[in-house]
């Protein structure tokens, strides 16, 4: 029924009982496991405010920065992939640096992702929280064709 399963993961403990129950979904199925590791760009210094030289430097930081979290997380999400490799699922890796909504989208759109599985956070308490979620839940929702799983990060 899935072929393919989008599984969202910040690396986290939420993450990782997305990816249970999509790897407990792909052994029914026998489909494969995309796992995404979305890194957040940098927020932009106001650059105008700064000496040409000091805008090459900080550009230079933050370019290498991002490549060594990107390194650091693909080995971290690699701990994933073995899971899955444990399980029998075949899986792959992503590791991109965007903004998490519309990176996932853009895996959606083109992997033919059959099913998303993804951890959401709660932020309010009481019964404002049944009616909220966060905002990249909220635009993978509204904006994928594909069926979506979301976990509750803080139900057990």
């Amino acid at each position: 029924m899935y072929d393919t399963i989008l599984v969202p993961h910040a690396g986290t403990p939420a993450g990782d009982l997305a990816l249970k129950h999509a790897i407990h979904i792909a052994k029914s199925s026998s489909s494969e496991i995309i796992i995404l590791h979305v890194i957040e760009d940098f927020p932009h210094v106001p650059l105008f405010t700064l000496h040409a030289s000091q805008v090459t430097k900080i550009k230079r930081e933050i370019t290498q920065m991002t490549k060594e979290m990107k390194l650091a997380m693909e080995k971290e999400m690699t701990k994933r992939t073995e899971t899955c490799k444990k399980n029998g699922i075949d899986s792959h890796l992503k590791v991109v640096v965007g903004l998490p909504a519309e990176e996932i989208l853009k895996i959606v759109k083109n992997q033919k992702i059959d099913l998303i599985v993804m951890a959401k956070r709660r932020k309010l308490k009481g019964i404002k929280s049944l009616l909220t979620l966060g905002s990249v839940s909220r635009k993978i929702i509204e904006n994928t064709s594909c069926p979506v799983l979301m976990m509750d990060a803080e139900k057990k």
